[in-house]
């Protein structure tokens, strides 16, 4: 493993520790296999899918909380907080919660209600282990006019689901900061939704503390000047900023290639200097950044392998398959012990 002048191998969260919290995201397979660098590196973890509604709550009757047991469980036994990672998405839901007994679309009386025991069930159950949640998770549309992305949960109950969420979320654990998370969140137009949906929910009283950036970026996009200008509209909004989901695919979005099989030494020099880039601006709001999380811990598994393009692998962290630090890990924790 690669040292530095003194010999050994800093830890991310130490050296991170007067700017914000280092967390990453996790499941059971890498909750084994990347234990040591968890434990290392990371105070904070987020479940990659097993709070999700469908994973946690398949059925109305039936709550499977053994996954996310462990990995509450580990964070436990290590020390670290836990993002709670989400109650309310389009993806990854079951299809009972929006049918009503004997078929056909349920009502908003139903949804909420089914909606609220679901919160009050997962919420209540790892209030000491979780000191947030991302509420409402990808609920604005990508693009035209229309403020929120077509789901069941804006046909059945309106925009006002978005508020809902948020205040049975509280209920169930008013000590709980709670987000809006969001990808594409620096994308200008984009970013302007997510602004105006924030907006409306605070100016109704909604109880929301936070905006999560996802923070899936590229090598060279979205541009720099995009980034801070989402950070500073959203930090205008009086509420707390966290990186949730951050990676840099070595692959742009319309890149569809498939065949290579190690990144070029191009790619690892690009993603170099992004990364020493996208810290440097962190640092600059860290003041209203609280916590960056990256979206899996080494490049041996990521989500990215199989997005957008199906099997195919890709190198989005700062660890690689060895779980060895590549350059981009000196790039970011250097940078992190210069005078700013």
């Amino acid at each position: 493993m690669d040292q530095d002048a003194n010999g050994v191998v800093p830890k991310l969260r130490d050296v991170f520790a007067g700017y914000f919290r280092i967390g990453a995201a996790v499941n059971p397979r890498t909750l084994v296999s990347s234990a040591d660098l968890l434990a290392r590196h990371f105070n904070c973890i987020t479940a990659e899918n097993e709070m999700k509604f469908k994973r946690i709550h398949p059925h109305e009757e039936t709550y499977a909380f053994e996954d996310a047991d462990r990995l509450a469980g580990f964070a436990r036994e290590h020390g670290m907080k836990m993002r709670g990672h989400t109650l309310v998405w389009h993806n990854q839901t079951p299809d009972w919660l929006f049918e009503k007994p004997g078929g056909g679309l349920a009502d908003k009386a139903l949804l909420y209600a089914r909606l609220k025991a679901h919160i009050d069930t997962v919420v209540g159950r790892y209030k000491s282990d979780v000191f947030c949640w991302d509420v409402v998770n990808e609920a604005v549309a990508d693009e035209g006019p229309e403020l929120l992305r077509e789901s069941k949960w804006l046909r059945i109950a309106g925009e006002e689901f978005t508020a809902k969420a948020f205040e049975f979320a509280h209920e169930a654990d008013p000590d709980a900061l709670l987000f809006y998370n969001d990808y594409n969140e620096s994308h200008p137009a984009k970013r302007e939704k997510i602004v105006t949906l924030v907006r409306s929910l605070k100016a109704r009283g909604v109880p929301i503390h936070g905006v999560g950036l996802q923070a899936h970026w590229q090598l060279r996009s979205p541009p720099a000047d995009d980034i801070r200008a989402a950070i500073e509209r959203y930090a205008s909004l009086g509420l707390k900023l966290h990186i949730t989901e951050l990676d840099v695919s070595v692959f742009e979005w319309d890149d569809r290639r498939a065949d290579l099989k190690s990144p070029t030494a191009e790619m690892m020099e690009l993603q170099e200097r992004r990364y020493e880039q996208i810290f440097r601006i962190f640092r600059e709001y860290r003041d209203v950044i609280e916590c960056v999380t990256f979206w899996g811990v080494a490049d041996d598994y990521t989500w990215l392998d199989h997005f957008p393009v199906r099997g195919r692998k890709n190198w989005p962290f700062l660890f690689d398959e060895r779980h060895q630090p590549k350059p981009s890990f000196w790039k970011v924790v250097n940078g992190a012990g210069t005078q700013e």
